[in-house]
């Protein structure tokens, strides 16, 4: 790290969410190293212009503070394949942006003394720069070690988001429920939208756009009267 706090940020994981943690971080003033390719690079570039595309380990070389956005089923082997490698350097900041894992798919890491923290910005994201603006009024799921702790929450809060903090015990649960409201949300709208289309009703997306909407902002005031304010509906 240098004096002044910037950070050189490595993205391994160029789907939708990697390309744009890069973006914000880059916009909080820390400079990113590079990033892996993936399967629309001209998508990334559009985020993240003029960034080198890496292999991991040269991702990791580079940089103090390592992204890990893959997809759930990746993560466990990638942090160990690159420990087998011997790519991971003391000192150096790994996080993940998995709900579901907490600090222990990261022990590979910490074992050759990377500092192991996991922040989840809870968004759906699209993979474009319009996530930068939904960042700005999210909240993030921060798990760290005591030691680290503040760095995870800071970097919460350089992607935008209000830092929450859930210890790794917990981070299960929160993971069950981040699953619970997309996929469950996605299956149900899918659902009213498939029986819409049966009946004849044109656009059925654009119909239920506003009842969902509405439905689901009282659904969230009524399982927690904070939600209000949070919606700025005080």
């Amino acid at each position: 790290m240098t004096r002044d706090g910037r950070l050189g940020v490595g993205i391994i994981g160029a789907g939708r969410v990697g390309p744009v943690i890069g973006a914000a971080l880059a916009g909080a003033g820390h400079a990113v190293t590079g990033i892996t390719h993936g399967s629309d690079d001209e998508r990334v570039e559009s985020v993240l212009p003029g960034i080198p595309f890496l292999d991991a380990p040269e991702v990791v070389r580079r940089s103090e503070l390592v992204v890990l956005a893959v997809p759930h089923d990746q993560l466990p082997g990638l942090v160990a394949g690159l420990a087998d490698v011997g790519a991971w350097q003391m000192g150096q900041i790994v996080m993940h942006t998995d709900p579901a894992f907490g600090l222990d798919v990261l022990a590979p890491a910490a074992a050759q003394g990377a500092l192991p923290i996991a922040v989840h910005p809870a968004i759906a994201f699209t993979g474009t720069s319009m996530d930068l603006r939904i960042l700005r009024d999210a909240y993030a799921a921060v798990t760290a070690p005591a030691v680290v702790l503040p760095i995870a929450q800071a970097l919460a809060v350089e992607l935008g988001c209000e830092p929450i903090v859930v210890a790794d015990a917990d981070r299960h649960a929160y993971g069950d429920a981040i699953a619970t409201a997309t996929q469950f949300s996605r299956s149900i709208v899918q659902q009213a939208v498939g029986a819409l289309t049966d009946a004849g009703v044109p656009a059925p997306g654009a119909y239920l756009s506003t009842l969902v909407h509405a439905t689901v902002d009282l659904a969230l005031r009524d399982a927690d009267p904070d939600t209000d304010a949070a919606l700025g509906l005080t």
